[in-house]
């Protein structure tokens, strides 16, 4: 015979406190007085009650449930970030439901059809790009969005991103600095605002030098593109002396390539430079120079600010770029006397 569920007026009878305070214990957010507290506790564990979180959600009108939709996670930069945002939207009393989507709009459509049939309070888009259309029926939903790592067009919805135009800017002045005069990139997905505006960044620095961009291959965020892009640019007598690209994830494997099938040495031959600082990219095999993503404080603004848009709805909406500073490691040649001069360094956004 199944046991019968323990209700909160037996854990109240048992604690000897109102049902209310048995509530209020079991609420994230709600006051309850430390006595009551270890009170109602020490009865439900006695009793082995387990507060009934969707019945609670259909009294409140709110889930509590957070719906975190990713694009990918092969990037190393991914999994780490929503490790993040789940640990951080936990600690404040919500739960993470995460929800993959591809960039193709029928299935990010598919995906917010599943996401809002979860009567989710919030959403959280890490990556990926939403229609108008979907747009307009979360706000019909009054389901509010941030956008994380990627920005929407016309800013309806708030967005936290790292300083990419910024970011894109500093590469640029770091390897003019260095003395390379035939400077390249390789891009991300070009449908990505992140890609965007790290490119915009580069070549507006570029420009103001006098330099025009030497080289360009679209690796689209995926490695086995990123190699084919990396073999097209450099197989040949007249290759770039520097290389961007848009993220670690492709540089490692535009490093691989360079090294390992075309005999480059980097950065004696070339100087190759990512973006986001992922934990790989400080390992001695890629000892990538880099532009850091501060993913601590984009989760935490993300998480302010969608939390903030639940508990008020009218909340106007914020566009959130955080600095991105370049970190030096040995993947690009460092300009002479730099290496020495934390003073410069720092002036130019730089550490190592």
């Amino acid at each position: 015979m199944a046991q019968a569920r323990v209700t909160s007026a037996e854990v109240a009878a048992r604690a000897g406190v109102s049902q209310s305070a048995v509530s209020r214990v079991f609420t994230p957010g709600a006051s309850a007085s430390k006595a009551t507290q270890e009170k109602v506790r020490k009865a439900a564990a006695e009793l082995g009650y387990r507060p009934n979180v969707l019945a609670r959600a259909m009294v409140s009108g709110k889930s509590r449930i957070i719906g975190l939709i990713v694009a990918y996670l092969e990037n190393h930069f991914y999994p780490e970030a929503l490790e993040k945002l789940s640990n951080a939207l936990q600690a404040r009393g919500y739960h993470v439901l995460v929800f993959m989507a591809g960039n193709t709009a029928s299935n990010i459509d598919h995906v917010f059809d599943e996401i809002l049939d979860y009567q989710v309070d919030g959403i959280i888009a890490a990556s990926v790009s939403v229609s108008s259309d979907l747009a307009q029926r979360c706000r019909d939903a009054s389901v509010p969005i941030v956008f994380f790592n990627r920005t929407q067009e016309g800013h309806a919805f708030s967005a936290v991103t790292s300083d990419n135009h910024a970011g894109g800017r500093r590469v640029a002045e770091f390897l003019i600095a260095g003395g390379h005069e035939r400077i390249a990139y390789i891009a991300g997905w070009e449908g990505a605002s992140t890609q965007r505006d790290r490119e915009a960044g580069f070549r507006a620095a570029l420009s103001a030098a006098g330099q025009d961009l030497y080289a360009r291959e679209v690796g689209n965020f995926v490695l086995e593109q990123a190699r084919s892009a990396a073999r097209r640019m450099f197989d040949r007598a007249d290759r770039p002396d520097a290389v961007f690209v848009a993220n670690d994830h492709m540089a490692f494997a535009v490093m691989d390539v360079l090294r390992a099938e075309l005999g480059l040495r980097v950065p004696q031959d070339v100087s190759v430079v990512g973006y986001d600082d992922v934990p790989p990219a400080a390992w001695a095999a890629y000892d990538l120079t880099t532009v850091r993503q501060r993913a601590n404080l984009m989760v935490e603004h993300t998480v302010d600010l969608l939390l903030g848009q639940i508990e008020t709805p009218d909340a106007p909406v914020r566009a959130v770029a955080i600095e991105a500073p370049l970190i030096l490691r040995g993947s690009a040649r460092i300009p002479e006397g730099w290496r020495s001069s934390s003073e410069a360094i720092a002036q130019k956004g730089w550490t190592t």
